[in-house]
């Protein structure tokens, strides 16, 4: 049986780097796509591989009401958010597996 747990992300194409955000109720899993190509879309046209920042939620809908919160942030804010956590922008992937 699969385990949901609701999330957002951000994942970034480098220091200082694009970012995109995203919600999933499975963030491995979701990671792994990102980094192997699965989203054809802007993640990946602007190399958005690197998960810089996630939220882990009770239930699916409190990360999707964050989500359309941190969507309508501006950039900087959504910097500061990360390097509050992770000042160097590392990928947290391995942390999460």
């Amino acid at each position: 049986m699969r385990t949901i747990i609701p999330a957002v992300y951000l994942t970034a194409s480098g220091f200082d780097g694009k970012i995109y955000l995203g919600v999933s109720s499975n963030l491995q899993q979701r990671i792994w796509q990102h980094k192997n190509g699965h989203f054809k879309g802007w993640s990946f046209e602007n190399g958005c591989k690197d998960l810089v920042y996630y939220e882990v939620h009770d239930i699916m809908e409190q990360a999707i009401i964050r989500e359309k919160k941190l969507k309508k942030w501006k950039r900087a804010w959504k910097v500061a958010l990360i390097a509050k956590d992770n000042p160097e922008w590392k990928d947290l992937y391995d942390g999460i597996l």
